[in-house]
Protein backbone atom coordinates (compact mmCIF):
# COMPACT_ATOMS: atom_id res chain seq x y z
CA UNK A 1 0.00 0.00 0.00
CA UNK A 2 2.83 2.41 0.87
CA UNK A 3 4.48 1.88 -2.54
CA UNK A 4 1.19 2.77 -4.22
CA UNK A 5 0.78 5.88 -2.07
CA UNK A 6 4.35 6.97 -2.82
CA UNK A 7 3.57 6.65 -6.52
CA UNK A 8 0.46 8.82 -6.12
CA UNK A 9 2.42 11.44 -4.17
CA UNK A 10 5.13 11.52 -6.85
CA UNK A 11 2.53 11.95 -9.60
CA UNK A 12 0.77 14.68 -7.60
CA UNK A 13 4.04 16.62 -7.27
CA UNK A 14 4.69 16.23 -11.01
CA UNK A 15 1.24 17.65 -11.76
CA UNK A 16 1.83 20.50 -9.31
CA UNK A 17 4.89 21.52 -11.33
CA UNK A 18 3.04 21.09 -14.62
CA UNK A 19 0.10 23.39 -13.73
CA UNK A 20 2.61 26.14 -12.92
CA UNK A 21 4.42 25.69 -16.24
CA UNK A 22 3.60 28.60 -18.64
CA UNK A 23 3.50 26.18 -21.60
CA UNK A 24 0.84 24.07 -19.88
CA UNK A 25 -1.10 27.15 -18.71
CA UNK A 26 -1.26 28.30 -22.33
CA UNK A 27 -2.76 24.95 -23.34
CA UNK A 28 -6.19 25.20 -21.66
CA UNK A 29 -7.36 21.58 -22.31
CA UNK A 30 -4.06 20.19 -20.97
CA UNK A 31 -4.10 22.50 -17.93
CA UNK A 32 -7.73 21.51 -17.21
CA UNK A 33 -6.86 17.81 -17.45
CA UNK A 34 -3.94 18.23 -15.05
CA UNK A 35 -5.92 20.20 -12.48
CA UNK A 36 -8.73 17.65 -12.64
CA UNK A 37 -6.28 14.79 -12.07
CA UNK A 38 -4.73 16.71 -9.15
CA UNK A 39 -8.15 17.34 -7.63
CA UNK A 40 -8.95 13.62 -7.75
CA UNK A 41 -5.71 12.82 -5.87
CA UNK A 42 -5.85 15.66 -3.35
CA UNK A 43 -7.73 13.94 -0.53
CA UNK A 44 -5.53 10.83 -0.74
CA UNK A 45 -2.31 12.90 -0.82
CA UNK A 46 -3.36 15.01 2.18
CA UNK A 47 -4.24 11.90 4.18
CA UNK A 48 -0.96 10.20 3.24
CA UNK A 49 1.09 13.27 4.23
CA UNK A 50 -0.72 13.25 7.58
CA UNK A 51 0.17 9.55 7.91
CA UNK A 52 3.84 10.26 7.13
CA UNK A 53 4.05 13.08 9.69
CA UNK A 54 2.54 10.98 12.49
CA UNK A 55 4.79 8.04 11.56
CA UNK A 56 7.80 10.40 11.70
CA UNK A 57 6.66 11.71 15.11
CA UNK A 58 6.34 8.16 16.38
CA UNK A 59 9.85 7.22 15.20
CA UNK A 60 11.31 10.36 16.83
CA UNK A 61 9.53 9.55 20.11
CA UNK A 62 10.88 5.97 19.98
CA UNK A 63 14.47 7.23 19.58
CA UNK A 64 14.05 9.63 22.52
CA UNK A 65 12.46 6.90 24.63
CA UNK A 66 15.46 4.60 24.11
CA UNK A 67 17.93 7.24 25.32
CA UNK A 68 15.78 8.85 28.06
CA UNK A 69 16.62 8.01 31.69
CA UNK A 70 13.96 10.05 33.49
CA UNK A 71 10.92 7.83 34.33
CA UNK A 72 8.36 10.62 33.98
CA UNK A 73 9.67 11.57 30.54
CA UNK A 74 9.76 7.92 29.49
CA UNK A 75 6.11 7.55 30.53
CA UNK A 76 5.16 10.61 28.47
CA UNK A 77 7.07 9.34 25.44
CA UNK A 78 5.51 5.90 25.78
CA UNK A 79 2.07 7.50 25.83
CA UNK A 80 2.92 9.52 22.70
CA UNK A 81 4.18 6.40 20.89
CA UNK A 82 0.94 4.59 21.74
CA UNK A 83 -1.19 7.59 20.63
CA UNK A 84 0.68 7.77 17.31
CA UNK A 85 0.18 4.05 16.76
CA UNK A 86 -3.59 4.38 17.27
CA UNK A 87 -3.78 7.34 14.87
CA UNK A 88 -1.76 5.47 12.24
CA UNK A 89 -4.08 2.46 12.39
CA UNK A 90 -7.12 4.72 11.90
CA UNK A 91 -5.51 6.61 9.00
CA UNK A 92 -4.39 3.33 7.40
CA UNK A 93 -8.04 2.21 7.24
CA UNK A 94 -9.05 5.56 5.74
CA UNK A 95 -6.30 5.25 3.14
CA UNK A 96 -7.52 1.76 2.18
CA UNK A 97 -10.91 3.29 1.40
CA UNK A 98 -9.38 6.17 -0.57
CA UNK A 99 -7.35 3.69 -2.64
CA UNK A 100 -10.43 1.71 -3.70
CA UNK A 101 -11.03 2.07 -7.46
CA UNK A 102 -13.45 4.93 -8.01
CA UNK A 103 -16.51 4.38 -10.17
CA UNK A 104 -15.76 6.51 -13.25
CA UNK A 105 -19.50 7.20 -13.57
CA UNK A 106 -19.86 8.71 -10.07
CA UNK A 107 -19.51 12.33 -11.21
CA UNK A 108 -21.90 11.94 -14.12
CA UNK A 109 -25.37 13.41 -14.45
CA UNK A 110 -28.19 10.89 -14.73
CA UNK A 111 -31.35 10.06 -16.65
CA UNK A 112 -33.99 8.63 -14.30
CA UNK A 113 -36.98 6.59 -15.41
CA UNK A 114 -39.90 5.83 -13.08
CA UNK A 115 -42.59 3.36 -14.20
CA UNK A 116 -45.72 2.17 -12.41
CA UNK A 117 -45.68 -1.62 -11.99
CA UNK A 118 -48.20 -3.97 -10.39
CA UNK A 119 -51.15 -2.25 -8.73
CA UNK A 120 -52.90 -0.22 -11.42
CA UNK A 121 -53.87 3.33 -10.45
CA UNK A 122 -52.47 2.87 -6.94
CA UNK A 123 -49.03 2.06 -8.44
CA UNK A 124 -49.29 5.14 -10.66
CA UNK A 125 -50.11 7.33 -7.65
CA UNK A 126 -47.12 5.98 -5.74
CA UNK A 127 -44.91 6.51 -8.81
CA UNK A 128 -45.90 10.20 -8.71
CA UNK A 129 -44.89 10.33 -5.03
CA UNK A 130 -41.50 8.80 -5.83
CA UNK A 131 -41.07 11.32 -8.64
CA UNK A 132 -41.75 14.17 -6.20
CA UNK A 133 -39.39 12.55 -3.66
CA UNK A 134 -36.48 12.55 -6.12
CA UNK A 135 -37.23 16.14 -7.19
CA UNK A 136 -37.17 17.20 -3.52
CA UNK A 137 -33.93 15.26 -2.88
CA UNK A 138 -32.36 16.96 -5.92
CA UNK A 139 -33.52 20.34 -4.60
CA UNK A 140 -31.83 19.64 -1.23
CA UNK A 141 -28.58 18.92 -3.06
CA UNK A 142 -28.96 21.95 -5.35
CA UNK A 143 -29.12 19.74 -8.42
CA UNK A 144 -30.98 20.72 -11.56
CA UNK A 145 -33.86 18.54 -12.81
CA UNK A 146 -35.57 18.57 -16.18
CA UNK A 147 -38.53 16.47 -17.31
CA UNK A 148 -37.97 14.79 -20.68
CA UNK A 149 -41.11 12.73 -21.20
CA UNK A 150 -44.09 11.67 -19.15
CA UNK A 151 -47.31 9.71 -19.28
CA UNK A 152 -49.70 10.76 -16.52
CA UNK A 153 -53.14 9.61 -15.36
CA UNK A 154 -56.16 11.85 -14.99
CA UNK A 155 -55.99 11.86 -11.17
CA UNK A 156 -52.30 12.79 -10.96
CA UNK A 157 -50.63 9.40 -11.16
CA UNK A 158 -47.54 8.58 -13.20
CA UNK A 159 -47.57 5.70 -15.65
CA UNK A 160 -44.06 6.60 -16.77
CA UNK A 161 -41.80 9.64 -16.41
CA UNK A 162 -38.29 10.25 -17.72
CA UNK A 163 -36.23 13.14 -16.35
CA UNK A 164 -32.62 14.27 -16.05
CA UNK A 165 -30.74 15.23 -12.88
CA UNK A 166 -27.54 17.23 -13.21
CA UNK A 167 -25.06 18.49 -10.63
CA UNK A 168 -22.02 17.45 -8.65
CA UNK A 169 -21.74 13.73 -7.83
CA UNK A 170 -25.31 12.93 -8.91
CA UNK A 171 -24.71 9.32 -10.02
CA UNK A 172 -22.65 8.54 -6.89
CA UNK A 173 -25.79 9.11 -4.79
CA UNK A 174 -28.67 8.09 -7.04
CA UNK A 175 -27.14 4.88 -8.45
CA UNK A 176 -28.47 2.99 -5.40
CA UNK A 177 -32.07 3.75 -6.42
CA UNK A 178 -32.29 1.37 -9.41
CA UNK A 179 -34.72 -1.47 -8.76
CA UNK A 180 -38.28 -2.27 -7.68
CA UNK A 181 -39.79 -0.06 -4.98
CA UNK A 182 -42.73 -1.65 -3.14
CA UNK A 183 -45.47 0.28 -1.32
CA UNK A 184 -47.83 -1.15 1.30
CA UNK A 185 -50.79 1.05 2.21
CA UNK A 186 -54.57 1.37 2.23
CA UNK A 187 -55.67 3.01 -1.05
CA UNK A 188 -58.21 5.82 -0.82
CA UNK A 189 -60.60 3.70 -2.90
CA UNK A 190 -60.40 0.76 -0.45
CA UNK A 191 -63.62 0.68 1.59
CA UNK A 192 -62.63 -2.29 3.79
CA UNK A 193 -59.42 -0.69 5.03
CA UNK A 194 -57.24 -3.50 3.64
CA UNK A 195 -53.55 -2.89 2.96
CA UNK A 196 -52.63 -3.27 -0.71
CA UNK A 197 -49.18 -3.88 -2.18
CA UNK A 198 -48.09 -2.10 -5.37
CA UNK A 199 -44.76 -1.73 -7.12
CA UNK A 200 -42.87 0.92 -9.04
CA UNK A 201 -39.69 0.41 -11.07
CA UNK A 202 -36.89 2.97 -10.98
CA UNK A 203 -33.95 3.02 -13.41
CA UNK A 204 -30.94 5.31 -13.01
CA UNK A 205 -28.78 5.69 -16.13
CA UNK A 206 -25.53 7.68 -16.21
CA UNK A 207 -25.61 10.38 -18.85
CA UNK A 208 -22.95 9.65 -21.45
CA UNK A 209 -20.79 11.74 -23.75
CA UNK A 210 -20.79 11.41 -27.54
CA UNK A 211 -17.37 9.77 -27.41
CA UNK A 212 -18.72 6.96 -25.20
CA UNK A 213 -21.63 5.91 -27.42
CA UNK A 214 -21.69 6.15 -31.19
CA UNK A 215 -25.00 5.71 -33.03
CA UNK A 216 -24.99 4.96 -36.74
CA UNK A 217 -27.76 6.93 -38.47
CA UNK A 218 -28.72 3.86 -40.51
CA UNK A 219 -29.54 2.07 -37.26
CA UNK A 220 -31.98 4.79 -36.27
CA UNK A 221 -35.63 5.29 -37.21
CA UNK A 222 -37.03 8.76 -36.47
CA UNK A 223 -40.78 9.37 -36.29
CA UNK A 224 -42.50 12.70 -35.70
CA UNK A 225 -45.84 12.61 -33.90
CA UNK A 226 -48.38 15.04 -32.58
CA UNK A 227 -47.87 15.81 -28.92
CA UNK A 228 -50.46 14.54 -26.50
CA UNK A 229 -51.13 15.75 -23.01
CA UNK A 230 -53.25 17.82 -20.69
CA UNK A 231 -53.81 20.67 -23.13
CA UNK A 232 -52.14 23.86 -24.26
CA UNK A 233 -52.36 25.66 -27.58
CA UNK A 234 -49.60 23.65 -29.26
CA UNK A 235 -51.01 20.22 -28.27
CA UNK A 236 -52.24 18.18 -31.26
CA UNK A 237 -51.51 21.04 -33.66
CA UNK A 238 -47.82 20.55 -34.39
CA UNK A 239 -45.85 17.37 -34.89
CA UNK A 240 -43.21 18.28 -32.30
CA UNK A 241 -43.11 14.92 -30.52
CA UNK A 242 -40.09 12.82 -31.53
CA UNK A 243 -39.83 9.03 -31.32
CA UNK A 244 -36.43 7.42 -31.87
CA UNK A 245 -36.10 3.68 -32.46
CA UNK A 246 -32.68 2.03 -32.30
CA UNK A 247 -33.23 -0.85 -34.74
CA UNK A 248 -30.46 -3.29 -33.56
CA UNK A 249 -31.62 -3.27 -29.91
CA UNK A 250 -35.29 -2.30 -30.30
CA UNK A 251 -34.87 0.51 -27.75
CA UNK A 252 -37.52 3.23 -28.23
CA UNK A 253 -37.34 6.76 -26.81
CA UNK A 254 -40.08 9.39 -27.02
CA UNK A 255 -39.78 13.07 -26.14
CA UNK A 256 -42.54 15.67 -26.31
CA UNK A 257 -41.48 18.05 -23.55
CA UNK A 258 -40.50 20.93 -25.85
CA UNK A 259 -42.49 22.67 -28.58
CA UNK A 260 -39.47 22.48 -30.85
CA UNK A 261 -38.84 19.28 -32.82
CA UNK A 262 -35.08 19.97 -32.73
CA UNK A 263 -34.98 20.32 -28.94
CA UNK A 264 -37.07 17.20 -28.47
CA UNK A 265 -34.74 15.28 -30.76
CA UNK A 266 -31.70 16.47 -28.75
CA UNK A 267 -33.28 15.34 -25.49
CA UNK A 268 -34.40 12.02 -26.99
CA UNK A 269 -30.87 11.35 -28.28
CA UNK A 270 -29.45 12.03 -24.82
CA UNK A 271 -31.82 9.44 -23.32
CA UNK A 272 -31.16 6.94 -26.11
CA UNK A 273 -27.38 7.17 -25.65
CA UNK A 274 -27.75 6.61 -21.91
CA UNK A 275 -30.01 3.60 -22.46
CA UNK A 276 -27.62 2.11 -25.02
CA UNK A 277 -24.65 2.64 -22.70
CA UNK A 278 -26.57 0.90 -19.94
CA UNK A 279 -27.72 -1.89 -22.29
CA UNK A 280 -24.21 -2.79 -23.42
CA UNK A 281 -22.65 -2.28 -19.96
CA UNK A 282 -25.21 -4.58 -18.34
CA UNK A 283 -24.67 -7.21 -21.04
CA UNK A 284 -20.93 -7.09 -20.38
CA UNK A 285 -21.30 -7.11 -16.59
CA UNK A 286 -23.51 -10.20 -16.63
CA UNK A 287 -20.39 -12.16 -17.53
CA UNK A 288 -19.13 -11.19 -14.09
CA UNK A 289 -22.35 -11.89 -12.16
CA UNK A 290 -20.60 -13.13 -9.02
CA UNK A 291 -18.73 -9.87 -8.73
CA UNK A 292 -21.87 -7.81 -9.33
CA UNK A 293 -23.70 -9.47 -6.45
CA UNK A 294 -21.29 -7.89 -4.00
CA UNK A 295 -21.90 -4.40 -5.33
CA UNK A 296 -24.93 -2.67 -3.88
CA UNK A 297 -25.12 -0.08 -6.63
CA UNK A 298 -25.31 -2.43 -9.61
CA UNK A 299 -28.14 -4.77 -8.70
CA UNK A 300 -30.64 -6.30 -11.07
CA UNK A 301 -33.47 -3.86 -11.85
CA UNK A 302 -36.05 -6.62 -11.34
CA UNK A 303 -34.85 -6.98 -7.75
CA UNK A 304 -37.11 -5.63 -4.98
CA UNK A 305 -34.85 -3.17 -3.20
CA UNK A 306 -37.09 -1.21 -0.84
CA UNK A 307 -40.48 -1.29 0.88
CA UNK A 308 -42.45 1.78 1.94
CA UNK A 309 -44.90 0.70 4.65
CA UNK A 310 -47.47 3.43 5.36
CA UNK A 311 -49.33 1.84 8.33
CA UNK A 312 -46.01 1.54 10.25
CA UNK A 313 -44.47 4.72 8.81
CA UNK A 314 -41.29 2.86 7.85
CA UNK A 315 -38.93 2.44 4.92
CA UNK A 316 -36.90 -0.78 4.71
CA UNK A 317 -34.03 -1.32 2.29
CA UNK A 318 -33.77 -5.07 1.73
CA UNK A 319 -30.20 -5.02 0.38
CA UNK A 320 -28.70 -3.87 3.67
CA UNK A 321 -31.57 -4.69 6.07
CA UNK A 322 -31.88 -1.06 7.21
CA UNK A 323 -35.19 0.37 8.42
CA UNK A 324 -35.95 4.05 9.00
CA UNK A 325 -39.12 5.27 10.71
CA UNK A 326 -39.63 8.68 9.10
CA UNK A 327 -41.70 7.91 6.00
CA UNK A 328 -43.30 11.39 5.57
CA UNK A 329 -39.91 13.15 5.73
CA UNK A 330 -38.29 10.51 3.50
CA UNK A 331 -40.94 11.07 0.82
CA UNK A 332 -40.18 14.79 1.02
CA UNK A 333 -36.60 14.11 -0.04
CA UNK A 334 -34.95 13.43 3.34
CA UNK A 335 -33.14 10.38 1.93
CA UNK A 336 -29.58 11.17 3.04
CA UNK A 337 -29.36 8.67 5.91
CA UNK A 338 -30.44 5.73 3.73
CA UNK A 339 -28.21 6.66 0.80
CA UNK A 340 -25.21 7.11 3.12
CA UNK A 341 -25.87 3.67 4.66
CA UNK A 342 -25.97 2.12 1.18
CA UNK A 343 -22.71 3.85 0.21
CA UNK A 344 -21.01 2.54 3.38
CA UNK A 345 -22.26 -1.01 2.76
CA UNK A 346 -21.07 -0.84 -0.85
CA UNK A 347 -17.65 0.41 0.27
CA UNK A 348 -17.32 -2.30 2.93
CA UNK A 349 -18.22 -5.00 0.40
CA UNK A 350 -15.53 -3.68 -1.96
CA UNK A 351 -12.98 -3.54 0.86
CA UNK A 352 -13.77 -7.13 1.78
CA UNK A 353 -13.44 -8.22 -1.85
CA UNK A 354 -10.11 -6.40 -2.24
CA UNK A 355 -8.65 -8.16 0.80
CA UNK A 356 -9.67 -11.67 -0.36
Amino acid sequence: MIDKLEGILQRYNELKDMVSDPAVIANIPEWTRCTKEMSEMEETVEKYLEYKKIDSDREAAKVLYESEKDKEMRDMLEEEIYSCKEKLEKIREELKILLLPKDPKDEKNVIMEIRAGAGGEEAALFASELYRMYLKYAERNRWKTEEIDGNFTEIGGVKEVVFSVSGRGVYSKLKYESGVHRVQRVPETESQGRVHTSTVTVAVLPEVEDIEVSIDEKDLRVDTLRSSGAGGQHINKTESCIRLTHIPTGIVVTCQDERSQIKNREKAMKVLKSRLYDYYSTKYEKEYADNRKSQIGTGDRSERIRTYNYPQGRITDHRIGKTIYNLPDFLMGDMGEMIEALAIADREAKLSASSD
